[in-house]
Formats: structure tokens, sequence, C-alpha cells
């Protein structure tokens, strides 16, 4: 049964014994990162990449922002101030990427959207230098790099967002729109992006020695669609949305005709590459239906595309009616845990109100809340390779304090499960789904 999808206010999806489990693991995330070495060693001294939105200072300075506001008495204000202010001082003090997940742009995504939110600036535009950067960079054509959420292209894209109306934000997203026109690979299936051999990740160079085309929302397609969805509406110039259109059209052609056969565990692969069989996905945002579902739900909503928005609903209803067992999840982060997985389907079932989607999220967080034990931050720990670079070596579990994959983002997800604030912090994952008006929150 499907509830009537009015513009409803975010409501607590849990209640009861689940609403003060969640509550008591938020609890101890919060005592935990306070505590914990892992999390103490999140400073600017402590190394590269511990400013980073992903699993350092900034991404704590989300988390207990959103304590904040959901809970204003407590202090946690304090705290995420001092995080972020930590944050900001790391990207000064030594060499970084630009990436919006481990480079500058995610730090300068956080203070943009808790600008007005947790600090008044003073009248003062503390992110106009960064802003200013990212013209330049953006600037350079024909564009070299990444096109993707994590580290490229789409990232900066959704920088850009949090950005305006301030002045760097249109210009960035424009230029953004340019790069992604001139990287675009047209074809008779549709538009899509190309993943060369050397951006490649090492795991999967053998596979692919030609590279491959991404359909996860992190690094591919997907979430090229949930940005140039926001473009069109962003009020850049007359042909600059109209090429936004045009490609985020394209890129959802391209989408539809990837499906993997009939009785395929998943909807949709990891990526496709001409003459190797495409392998089904897990369940998760970083890859598989479910970040599909909320990507194109996403854009179908802001541009109000009621073709895209039923493709949306048809891969969402796929993905709750999938069993957990099987499903690819270990831990419980955003990235590809169980508390990431509730999120989703949270999200998707507050925008569309169907009710097995809204099982679906219970369910979920009630695996979530299962894999909390008495080690790790907060009781939860992560499934991560083990090499020094955090991208290599062999799986095994570690504890992690951070946003992506962390403990920070599992209490991210929990307070948006038992509160009515609005987790707007989901827009860096791309899938903060309007509601029905179209109307996106300031």
């Amino acid at each position: 049964m499907t509830e009537p999808n009015s513009n409803r206010p975010w409501r607590p999806l849990l209640t009861g014994e689940a609403a003060r489990a969640a509550n008591a693991a938020v609890d101890a995330i919060a005592a935990g990162i306070a505590a914990h070495p892992a999390a103490a060693a999140i400073r600017p001294e402590a190394g590269g990449g511990h400013f980073s939105l992903a699993g350092g200072q900034a991404g704590l300075a989300l988390f207990f922002s959103y304590l904040h506001f959901a809970r204003p008495d407590g202090g946690h204000d304090e705290t995420a101030m001092g995080f972020l202010e930590q944050a900001i001082e790391g990207t000064g003090e030594m060499a970084v990427s630009a990436g919006l997940y481990s480079g500058f742009a995610g730090v300068a995504w956080t203070l943009e959207h808790l600008l007005g939110r947790l600090f008044d600036p003073d009248g003062e535009d503390p992110g106009e230098e960064i802003a200013t950067a990212l013209q330049g960079l953006l600037a350079r054509s024909p564009w070299q790099g990444d096109y993707d959420l994590i580290s490229g292209l789409v990232g900066f894209g959704a920088y850009a967002l949090e950005r305006l109306p301030r002045p760097g934000g249109r210009e960035c997203l424009e230029q953004i729109v340019a790069r992604l026109s001139e990287t675009a690979e047209p074809g008779a299936a549709g538009i899509t992006w190309h993943t060369p051999p050397e951006r490649v990740g090492p795991v999967q160079a053998e596979q692919f020695p030609a590279g491959y085309y991404n359909l996860g929302v992190a690094h591919g397609v997907p979430g090229v669609i949930a940005l140039l969805g926001e473009a069109e509406v962003a009020g850049l110039a007359a042909e600059v949305a109209a090429e936004a259109r045009r490609l985020r059209q394209g890129a959802a052609a391209w989408i539809a005709t990837q499906q993997l056969p009939p009785g395929a565990p998943s909807l949709f692969p990891y990526n496709t590459a001409p003459g190797i069989p495409p392998s089904p996905s897990r369940l998760a945002w970083c890859y598989g239906d479910l970040g599909i579902a909320a990507a194109l739900l996403a854009a179908a909503r802001t541009v109000a595309d009621p073709g895209l928005e039923a493709t949306a609903r048809t891969v969402a209803g796929h993905a709750a009616a999938r069993p957990a067992e099987g499903a690819g999840v270990v831990d419980a982060g955003l990235c590809h845990g169980a508390a990431g997985v509730a999120h989703l389907f949270n999200r998707l079932y507050q925008a569309s109100g169907e009710a097995a989607v809204g099982e679906a999220a219970r369910s979920w967080f009630e695996r979530a809340l299962a894999l909390r034990g008495p080690e790790g931050i907060g009781g939860f720990r992560a499934w991560l390779p083990q090499g020094n670079d955090g991208m290599s070596g062999e799986l095994g579990w570690a504890d992690d304090p951070g946003f992506l994959t962390g403990s920070a983002g599992i209490g991210l997800a929990l307070l948006a499960a038992t509160t009515p604030v609005e987790p707007n912090w989901d827009r860096v994952l791309l899938t903060a789904i309007r509601g029905a008006s179209g109307r996106r929150e300031p």
C-alpha cells in the first residue's frame, strides 16, 4: 500500500524500543569519538587525510552538528566547531588533493553546509578563497581528471550546489557542466562516461585492462544524473541548463539499457565493458540498485520527470524485496553497510510513502543495530582494507570514527531515523530527495 505523497515534513521512522536502542547507540558513538584513540588521532599534526570529509575532521563536524540540531542543549555545537576549525586548518598546513571526499572540496562543502546552520559568519565569506581556487581548477580544458562524485567533477558539483547562491557557486557549476559535456561519450544507447584504465582501481585493473563504464553513485553515471538534475534548475545560463538537461536525459537513457537479465540478484551490475560479462552488484549506496534508485528519484523530483520517477520507484521496490542474505552487507557504515542501506530506504520511503520500502528501512536499521558489540567506536567496527593507503591489503575489522565508512556516518543515519531533523547532510551523497513540490530545503 502506498501512502499519499504529500510534501510532508521529515518524520522519525523508528519508535519504541527500536528508537531507544538507536538513541543509545548515538550516545555511545558521540562518547566513543571523544575518547577513542582512533578518533583522537584525527588532528592536523597526525598526518595527511585527517581533515577530510570521508574519514576525518570535516565528517566528525557534520555528525556533531546534526547531533546539536537534534539535541541543542548538549554542547555538541562547540565540539562540531572544534572539528570544523581543525579541518580548515588542516587543509592549509599540507599539500592536499581537491576531491570532495578526501580533499579540500569536502572541507569546503562542510563549511558551506554548516554556514548559517551551525555558525554565523558575521558578514564575512569564509569560503571565498576556495571557490576562487576551484574556478581556476575547473577552467582546465580538456579535462584530464576524474568525473565522479568521490574525487572528480560530480563531487565539485555537489560543492558548487552547496555554495549557491554565494559568489563562485554558479560559475563553478557552469564550468562543471562544460567539462562533463566535453568528456561525455554519446552512443546509440544514450550518453555515458568512461573510466580509463589508469583510473581503474588496482583490484579491477586485471579484469578491465581497457577501463569500464561505472554504474555506482560514488564513481559512476548515476551520480552524474543526480547532479545534472540539480544543475538544470539552479539558475544557470539558459544554454548551460539546456546542455545539463540533454546530458541528464541521455545518461538516464543509457542507464536504462544496462539492466542484467531477469533472475539476477540485482537489476544493475557494478560496471560494464565490451566483451566482459557484467557481475551483479551488492546492495549499497556506493554501488547497486539502492543507490541508483535514490539518485534517479532525486533527479526525477528535481526536474519533475514522471518517467524517471517511475523507473526509480521500480528499482527501489526491487531493492526492498532483495533478501538481506547475499546482499553483500558486512558492517554498518554509510557507504556499503547496513546503516547506509537503512538510511537510503528511509529517504526513499519519506519521499514515496511506499510501505514496503519503509519496512525495508526498519529491517535494515534493526540489522545495523544488531551489529553493535562491545568493541569499536560506539560499539561499531568497520570491515576495511588493512593497507596503509586504506585501499589495498586484506580486509579486516578496524575502529573507524569517520563519516563514510565509520561510526559518525552510522550515528547520522540513526539520528535521521529517530528525530524530525531532516538529514540534509546526505546532499553530499546526492540522495537528498526533494518532496512532492520539488522544493530544495535551504
